[in-house]
């Protein structure tokens, strides 16, 4: 696919890294711009102040250590720190400073390539649940940590990351809005789903009993779905909303805070040396999370194993009971839907009318975000597609995709993962 010729960003990128301070370059998206989002981000260049790439973390391992040693070192030291630091293979051996720090806007520049080996952008820290479902969904891959979904959104459109794993739905805490909106901002491709069970653990520094500490630290859902067995295990102390699991483990280790602990997985626990005070929190052994593969061009769609289609449309003002005829659509072609949410547009989230009975009445307009088992290479879902742009004034299919068939029972979960911990908690202590 040809790109502006104004874009900064060349579909290849060759450049070398240089040690010097990054520039921060913007980029120009007449994309995303359009009727149907006149106020989009895009419309102008100046609108557009988003960084183009994400500055490697060799690069920044390289440089910390050459202004430490106030000297340039060997080729060859240099190049066995950074295969410890990036390695998967060692990244146990890793002092917790030197783990790959989350990728920021801030830190952008074109990257190099990068060989055959497949990168996978996902938000957060190493150990982190998303960066065990990108080992899931792309084995021996090489996993990216970044600070912010848009940041993965925007590490594959640039060539930093070949795909991007990032949630969309949990079991319990229902759907993150996030990632759907910046779905709709971007013009990525759901090439994959994968679901991970989610088995919380808490974790402190080792040699801290659960006498000794005054706070609990995790994700705000971590902590919500972790509420019963916490206070079951006599923990009424205070519950504090961190970023996400993993940071709020490495945040403990990291300061050394002996009165405080983290909820977070056990791998987690294996990385940044702390103990696993109890193993499977998690009030309810049912906890999944739906993650989505992400990239730059979508894949052939296949009738030979069962497949998903994700599309998001917004109806037609103009026209009535435009919900029932887009479901209808899919009934009338035994197409099942697996889901089906509204999101209010997000460039014209309110706009008033009136009305001379009632007086002033807020009107939302709304994008309708579906689900459905079948597969863009069966006739029935083209012709449903071809039936509901019919009554919509937008249509977008973001992905025809493989559906995640794997099996998954709660007790086999706990039980690989309780195994994993012990090992884990008796070699930190």
């Amino acid at each position: 696919m040809a790109l502006p010729n104004h874009t900064l960003l060349a579909t290849k990128p060759t450049a070398l890294l240089i040690r010097r301070p990054t520039a921060i370059r913007s980029i120009h998206r007449p994309d995303i711009g359009g009727p149907l989002f006149p106020g989009a981000l895009g419309v102008s260049r100046a609108d557009w102040l988003s960084t183009c790439a994400i500055l490697s973390s060799k690069a920044v391992a390289s440089q910390q250590s050459d202004n430490a040693d106030n000297s340039s070192g060997s080729a060859d030291e240099t190049t066995n720190h950074l295969t410890a630091v990036n390695g998967h293979k060692t990244l146990d051996l890793v002092p917790i400073a030197n783990l790959p720090k989350p990728l920021t806007i801030t830190d952008l520049s074109p990257a190099p390539m990068h060989g055959n080996q497949l990168r996978v952008a996902y938000q957060g820290v190493p150990g982190a649940y998303s960066e065990a479902a990108a080992g899931k969904a792309y084995p021996n891959c090489e996993a990216i940590p970044c600070d912010q979904f848009e940041v993965a959104f925007q590490a594959v459109e640039l060539w930093i990351a070949d795909r991007a794993v990032l949630p969309v739905e949990n079991s319990l805490g229902g759907s993150i809005h996030r990632n759907y909106d910046l779905l709709l901002r971007h013009r990525l491709h759901i090439v994959g789903e994968v679901q991970l069970p989610v088995h919380h653990c808490l974790l402190a520094l080792p040699g801290v009993r659960k006498e000794y500490l005054t706070r609990v630290i995790s994700h705000p859902q971590a902590l919500a779905q972790c509420e019963l067995t916490l206070t079951s295990l006599g923990l009424n102390v205070a519950r504090e909303a961190f970023d996400d699991t993993a940071g709020a483990a490495e945040y403990v280790a990291t300061n050394g805070l002996r009165d405080t602990a983290a909820i977070a997985s056990a791998r987690a626990a294996e990385l940044y040396g702390m103990q696993i005070l109890a193993d499977g929190i998690q009030d309810d052994s049912g906890n999944v999370t739906r993650f989505v593969m992400l990239a730059r061009e979508p894949i052939i769609p296949r009738t030979d194993r069962p497949f998903k289609t994700s599309i998001v449309f917004a109806h037609d003002r103009e026209g009535t009971s435009v919900l029932f005829k887009v479901l209808s659509a899919f009934a009338f072609r035994n197409i099942s839907l697996t889901k089906i949410e509204s999101r209010p547009h997000r460039h014209r989230p309110i706009r008033l009318v009136d009305d001379a009975n009632v007086g002033t009445a807020k009107h939302f307009e709304y994008m309708f975000y579906v689900d459905f088992e079948a597969s863009m290479a069966e006739v029935r879902a083209q012709n449903a597609l071809a039936e509901i742009q019919e009554y919509t004034s937008f249509l977008r299919v973001l992905g025809s995709y493989p559906m995640d068939m794997t099996p998954w029972m709660a007790s086999s979960s706990s039980s690989s993962s309780s195994s994993s911990s012990s090992s884990s908690s008796s070699s930190s202590t």
